[in-house]
This record gives structure tokens, sequence and C-alpha cells, in this order.
């Protein structure tokens, strides 16, 4: 298991997911985006897996007020957020080709029983 914890700032959910992993003892690497930008194949990886539009935070006001909080376009997303990924939401959580985003307990459950 090779867990990446992609975060900007620290938030609860981003406690969440480390608490989660510190408790199990599985090793995680974290990433911050402020200091390691994403390329765009990681968010082609992460869109393909859950979906651009939920990859942008929506408690974000600037986000909301930005045009990547109003648009469809996949291409244009990854754009907006290769730009200033302060626009998403996290923590982003990757094992291997599997991606969360957000606290989502159940599926790191699930990666720990099922390796």
């Amino acid at each position: 298991m090779n867990i990446q914890i992609y975060t900007l700032k620290k938030n609860f959910d981003v406690q969440k997911a480390e608490r989660f992993f510190k408790e199990r003892r599985i090793p995680y690497q974290l990433v911050d985006l402020k200091k390691h930008k994403l390329g765009l194949r990681e968010l082609e990886l992460f869109a393909s897996r859950i979906g651009a539009r939920e990859l942008v935070d929506r408690n974000n006001i600037a986000a909301m007020s930005h045009p990547v909080g109003h648009t469809d376009d996949k291409t244009r997303i990854l754009e907006y957020l290769m730009e200033n990924p302060a626009f998403m939401r996290t923590p982003i959580v990757r094992n291997g080709n599997k991606v969360t985003v957000g606290a989502d307990e159940n599926t790191w459950k699930s990666w720990c029983e099922n390796p």
C-alpha cells in the first residue's frame, strides 16, 4: 500500500486522514500542494477516478467566485486547478490508482482490508 495525502492546509479532514493511517500504522507520504505543484497527468488521474467537479472546493468563496466554480468543462477545470491549487478540495488521498477526496474513511478501510 502506497498512500499519498495531498493537502494545502491543515483542516479537520486532513487531520482525520493522517490520524486514520497513523492509528493503523500504515506509512503515508504527505504532499504539500504549496510546495509540490500537481502536473496535468496527476490531475487527470484524479479527475478520471472521482470527477473533475469533485476536485473543486465548493466551500471556498474564492473558488466559487472564479470561473472554475461554474464550468463543467473538464479541461478548463484542470487548467484552473493547475494555476491555483487553492481551489481544490483536500485532502486528496491516493493509493496507487485509487483516489478519494475529503474524509472517506469507509473507502480507506476497504483499502486496508483488501491491499
